[in-house]
C-alpha cells in the first residue's frame, strides 16, 4: 500500500494539469463560438456617428463585465461564480465589439470627420430618435 500512494498522488497531479490544459483550450474556442452566433450584418447599415456610439457602449459594458468578475472572483468559488454569472455576457459583448470594430475599418471610419460626440448618451439617443422620425414624416 506504500508503494501506491505516491502513484495516487502523481495521478492526480496528472489529471489536474490535463484539466487546466482542456479548460484553457476551451477558453479559446469559446471566443471564437461567440462570434459564430453574432450576426455578422447587424453594423452593416450603421453609419460611422452610430458604430462610435456602440463602440463605446460596448467598451463601458466590457469595462463593467470585467470589474464584475474580477470582483466576483474574490469570493467563495469566485472564478465558477463569475463565469456563470457574466462569463456568456462577457462573450457575446465581445463578439458585438469585434463585428463593430470590422464594420467601422470596412467603413473607412477613422478618416472620416465625424461631429463631436454628445456629452450625454441619453441625448445622442433621443438625436437619432428624432432623425427617424423625421425620415418617416418625410415620406
Amino acid at each position: 500500500m506504500i508503494a501506491r500512494r505516491p502513484v495516487n498522488r502523481l495521478a492526480r497531479i496528472a489529471a489536474a494539469v490535463v484539466s487546466c490544459a482542456l479548460a484553457a483550450g476551451c477558453a479559446g474556442i469559446a471566443d471564437n463560438a461567440a462570434v459564430a452566433f453574432a450576426d455578422p450584418a447587424k453594423y452593416d447599415l450603421y453609419s460611422c456617428t452610430q458604430l462610435r456610439g456602440v463602440r463605446e457602449v460596448n467598451a463601458r459594458r466590457i469595462e463593467e463585465l470585467q470589474g464584475l468578475m474580477a470582483k466576483a472572483k474574490t469570493g467563495t468559488a469566485g472564478p465558477v461564480v463569475a463565469e456563470v454569472a457574466y462569463g456568456n455576457d462577457l462573450l457575446s459583448t465581445k463578439a458585438q465589439a469585434k463585428l463593430a470594430d470590422e464594420v467601422w475599418l470596412r467603413n473607412r471610419c477613422d478618416s472620416e470627420a465625424l461631429p463631436p460626440a454628445p456629452s450625454d448618451p441619453a441625448a445622442a439617443a433621443k438625436d437619432l430618435n428624432t432623425v427617424g422620425k423625421r425620415r418617416s414624416g418625410a415620406r
